[in-house]
This record gives structure tokens, sequence and C-alpha cells, in this order.
């Protein structure tokens, strides 16, 4: 008896560990921290080194490579996946001002440039009570002190590139390539104009970078302006410029395509999607600067000098005349001006030769005539290749009742790329006085499909939050669908979310709330990535109409200690046709204690960039519903091996060996 024992424990493991080594539909890749130990072994501000030593970079995914065509890593056909490179980047700190957004936090008033004007971002689109400290860690920097925000401890912040006029600058932010830090053409002289090198020096590691993505032997992104030094003040070229780069040697800094010579000096672009042409150049998609924006009300474009602490004033009437001031560079005033932006193109060749470049969108008159505070601003955010043909999707602005206001758009160019026609996604009108629905609507991604996909945040209430809502639309049927409840739980009313990518099998990836706790006058819902198969045909053992947590298709069902149990995925940015994802994700070493959604971590979590490569021939019985607590039973999706599923298997095996 002793002995059957035995034998019926030995199987029940075996059972066990066999269902568990074959658990999870996706496989966690990290990806390189080569970039990352670099950033955290460059000096820093003085006064900041201490808090840069003990606090870990933050590394994040922006998009993945492409996949050949016949690629399918669901069932294991030239599933390449070391080929699929990730782009991203990683920092210190807060950035205080996003670098991937065309103006900060998309907002067209342009006013966030001090605390104050954080804060009130803060206040009206997330509504937490916490946004004074919000917006202290997002001017004067992460670990900021809070018995003396002015010590200059803080890691990131806007307040150190305010600041940068007389106390120079530290790299926040380095582009990644495959988790390798990459230089682009703001890091070397020739990379500027004869203008701009008027300004002197350009100073080492004084640019911030983001790698937006990969296509063939390209990668493309944008970075600040390097600083320079010149005499006693320290400045900047711009503030951002699109950037190429070619076999990872740099080629181009994208220069903005209309405006007069101010803008052309000054004024930004931004590089956020591309694709490579036959003739194997690249069209780039992003936005230009075509006007400035801050003489009609300077006032509201003025930042708190209190607040920069460099014990400098800020001229109105020098920061009106930068526009016709030919040494612009030598004015602490002009490196705050701001511009009105439209969505752009560029075609680069290998040698970062410009074929041609141009507007996207309509253009309107850069400040609205009836609300000198608000600024036109538009952005192509990605293309692809529908029916042979570029098709960019993004943002753009229109006049509603005498208001400007920020809506999705797609843009379809004509055979030579000269003339490109805007249409605003349907179903996604803003509204504005009292009864206004959205702040703005922005599509993310298109497929070959003409599907697209994006944000629209509200302008009211729901549910404990000011919900940024997530979309869907088909070009085929023209409509546009809400990621809401009606598709899944998981988009729960009041929820936020990012629709980021879309492939061209209609598997779509983002993030979304993981929980329901207030955020109006509370603080930030926890993350969670997602994918949703919004087409009618399955990925793998993912059915069509089927939406998951990133986290329960990478369950393996092991031991706490598992490369699976290691991480939680926060964000998954982009996915190629072979199914592969880019991900950001938090990162336990040695593991969480548990498998559960809410399992704490007993060491410093890092956040990370990682792949998820589909494992081939999964099914849904390798799919493990991670338990919201420990002592939940485990779900698994598709079919279980409880206990007792277990027993009945014991059984099964003494009866054969009788």
């Amino acid at each position: 008896m002793p002995h059957k024992m035995l034998k019926l424990s030995t199987l029940a493991i075996l059972v066990a560990g066999a269902s568990q080594a074959s658990a999870a539909v996706y496989d966690i890749v990290p990806v390189s921290t080569s970039g990352s130990d670099q950033l955290a072994a460059q000096a820093y501000f003085p006064n900041a080194q201490a808090n840069a030593d003990s606090t870990p970079v933050s590394a994040f995914t922006t998009g993945i490579k492409p996949s050949a065509e016949g690629d399918n890593c669901f069932t294991g056909n030239n599933c390449n996946a070391d080929s699929y490179d990730v782009a991203g980047t990683v920092r210190r700190g807060t950035q205080g001002a996003p670098l991937s957004d065309t103006t900060a936090y998309n907002e067209n008033r342009q006013f966030i440039n001090d605390v104050n004007g954080l804060y009130s971002y803060c206040r009206d689109n997330l509504g937490y009570n916490i946004c004074d400290v919000w917006a202290n860690n997002e001017y004067y920097g992460y670990g900021y002190n809070v018995d003396d925000p002015q010590d200059g401890q803080g890691l990131g912040g806007l307040q150190h590139t305010q600041q940068a006029w007389l106390n120079g600058y530290h790299s926040n932010a380095l582009a990644l390539k495959n988790g390798v830090a990459v230089t682009t053409k703001a890091d070397e002289a020739s990379g500027y104009t004869s203008i701009d090198k008027t300004l002197g020096d350009i100073e080492p590691n004084t640019t911030d970078a983001v790698l937006e993505g990969i296509v063939g032997n390209y990668s493309f992104g944008t970075s600040t302006s390097a600083v320079f030094k010149n005499g006693s003040v320290n400045p900047r070229a711009f503030a951002k410029r699109g950037f190429v780069n070619n076999d990872g040697t740099p080629v181009s800094l994208l220069a903005p395509v209309s405006g007069d010579a101010f803008v052309k000096n000054m004024g930004q672009t931004t590089a956020n999607g591309a694709v490579e042409t036959t003739d194997g150049n690249l069209l780039v998609v992003g936005s230009s600067s075509f006007g400035q924006t801050f003489t009609q009300n300077p006032e509201s474009r003025e930042p708190n000098t209190d607040n920069i602490n460099l014990g400098l004033g800020f001229s109105k009437d020098t920061f009106a005349q930068c526009v016709n001031n030919p040494n612009l560079y030598s004015t602490f005033e002009c490196q705050f001006s701001t511009f009105a932006n439209e969505a752009a193109f560029w075609v680069v060749d290998s040698t970062g030769n410009l074929v041609k470049s141009g507007a996207i969108s309509s253009k309107l008159a850069a400040v609205d005539p009836d609300r000198d505070d608000v600024s036109a601003q538009a952005s192509a955010n990605a293309v692809a290749m529908v029916n042979n043909a570029p098709v960019a999707v993004g943002y753009a602005s229109t006049d509603t009742d005498d208001s400007y206001v920020m809506q999705a758009a797609y843009f379809e160019p004509n055979a030579d790329l000269t003339k490109w026609t805007q249409t605003f996604v349907p179903g996604l009108t803003i509204t504005t006085g009292d009864d206004r629905n959205y702040q703005y609507t922005i599509a993310n991604d298109i497929n070959s499909s003409f599907k697209v996909v994006g944000i629209a945040k509200s302008h009211k209430a729901e549910n404990r939050s000011i919900p940024q809502k997530m979309f869907i639309f088909d070009k085929a049927t023209n409509q546009t669908k809400f990621l809401d409840s009606s598709v899944s739980s998981l988009f729960f009313s009041g929820s936020n979310g990012d629709a980021t990518a879309i492939n061209d099998n209609d598997q779509v990836v983002g993030w979304v709330d993981s929980e329901t706790k207030n955020q109006i006058d509370g603080s930030e819902r926890r993350h969670r990535a997602f994918t949703y198969i919004a087409g009618s045909t399955a990925q793998g053992p993912l059915k069509a109409g089927s939406v998951w947590m990133l986290d329960d298709l990478t369950n393996d069902g092991g031991a706490a200690n598992t490369v699976a149990n290691s991480y939680r995925i926060i964000s998954a940015t982009d996915i190629n046709d072979a199914g592969v994802i880019s991900a950001t994700a938090n990162y336990c070493a040695g593991g969480y204690q548990n498998l559960t959604k809410q399992a704490q971590c007993s060491v410093t979590e890092k956040q990370v960039a990682i792949k998820l490569v589909p494992k081939a021939n999964a099914t849904d019985k390798d799919i493990i519903v991670r338990k919201a607590e420990d002592e939940e039973p485990v779900k698994r999706s598709g079919g279980s091996l409880g206990i007792l599923a277990l027993t009945a298997l014991g059984f099964i095996g003494f009866r054969r060996r009788k």
C-alpha cells in the first residue's frame, strides 16, 4: 500500500509538472540592459548624484521591428524571435514635459512650463487629490526634497531642463535599440546648421532621446538639441527634432517643413512612424512646427522664474522680439519659444539625404483667432501601406464653435506625396462649451486593412475617473467602436487605457487600468498590459473577440522564482505580424512572493524592457489566469487540472497497472 501511494503521488507530481511546463502562451524575453547600465554610470548633477546612485533607471519600449511576410510565432513558422529588435528609451526620474508629445500632455494651450501649470493640468485632467505632489515630482524630479524642493536632488524633472542656461545639463534619457544606447545627429556638430553652430561647442551627454521605431536597417525617433557652451551660458538650438539612423549610424535630423526663418531655426519636429518605400528610402511621419504661438499672448507662455531659481528675470518684451532677433540664441527668453505644429512627412535615403518633405494636415492659423492662448496642433503618429499606398494617422486641429480642438484623423496622399487629404475619424467629434465630451482624440496606429486604434480623453468624470477611452475604427464599415464593457469586463466603466498598436492580423495591444479605486480625489490606478483579438480569426490559442491581460498569458503556473513570475507587464507598446510584442514591465529579481496579481516584491522593483514571443502551438489549456489573492484557487482557460482531475488520473493509472 505505501508503494502504491508513492506511485500515485509521483504520478500527480509528474502530471502537474507537465501541465505547468507547457503552460503560458507567451515567453518573456528580457531585453539587454546595456543602455540602462550606461545611463546609470554617467555623471549627473552634483546635488542629485547620491539620489541617482541609489535609484534604478527606468527602461521603456516604444516599438518592435516588423516581421517578414509569412513569419508566425504562434505556429513556429519562420519565427525569427532574435531578429525582432525592440525600440525604446531609458531615463532617470521624471520628464516634466514628455519628449514624445508634440505639445506637453497633448495640451494645445501650451501653459505647462512651471509647477502651477503642471498642477492645473493634473487637477483638470487627472483629478488626483495629490496633484501638488504629482506636479512637484514632474517639475523638481523624482525623489525631490519635500522640505527643500529647490536643493536640486530630484532626478529628471522640468526644472533641470530650464536651468540648463546657467547650470548646464546631463542627459536624462537615452534612445535604445534592443537595449543598447544609440546616438543621433543631435549629438554631433554635423547635425546642426551654420546658424546653429554660432552657439558655440556641443557639450557631450546633454541630449535626451527616444527611439520610436525600427524599419529594415533604419531606426528613427526624437531627440532634444544638445546643450552648447557659449561663454557663461548654455543655449539649445531647438527643443527637439526627429532623427533617422541607418545601420546604427546617425544620418539625419529632420528640419521643419514650412515656416519662416525663425521657425526653421528654433522650431521642433518629431519622428513618430515610418515605412520603407519600394525604392529603399524611408517615409517618416511626425509633426513639424509651422508658426510661433507666443507673441499674441506672451503671458500665457511665460514660465515662473521663481520656480526655475536661477536669479534671472523674464522680459515679455524680449520674449516677443525673439521672432525678429538675429541673435536669438543669446537670450534666455527665446529658449521658451512655443510653436504651432502640423502633421508632416519626410522621405530620407540611406545616406540621410532628404528626398522630399511636406505638410500632411490641413493648416489653420497658428493661434486661435478667438482665443489667443490656444494654438493649432497636429501630428501623424503612424503610417502603414494600405493597398500599396501609404496612409498616416494621428490628429489635427479643427475650429469648433470658435475654439480649436484636436481630433483623431487619417491622412491619404496622392501618388507623388505632393497633396494629402485629411479626414477626421467618425464618431469622435468634440463638442465644446458646458457639454464638452472630450479634451482630445488621437489615432495611434493603423494596419494594412485600414483599421485604426487610438484614444479619446474624456472631459467629464465617469465612475470616479476622468477616463482615457480607447477606440478602434474600421474604414471598411466607416464605424468607430469603443473598447468598453461591451467588448470585455476588463474595459470597465471609467477605466483608463491606451490602445497603442494593431498588427495586420487585427491583434491590438496596449494598457488598461487593473484596479477600480478612486482616481478623482484619489491617486493613479495600476496599469497592466492587454491584448485584444479584434478580428474574426483567432491568433493561436487566443480566440477571435477575446481580451486578455498579458500577465495571464505569460503565467506558467510554476514556482514563484520562475522567469515568468519575475515580471508584471504594465504596458504593451507594439506588435508585429509574427505576434511578437514589445512591452514594459516591472521586474522583481528572484520573483514576486507568489503568482497572484497583487503579489509583493521583497526587493526593489525595476522597470525594464521586454519582448513577448508566442510559444509555438500553445493551446487555450496553457492559459492560467492569475489569481487576485493567494487564497483563491488557480483558474485556467479552456481546461484545468485541479485536485479532482489529478485524483481521476491517479485511478486510471492504478487500473492500467493491474
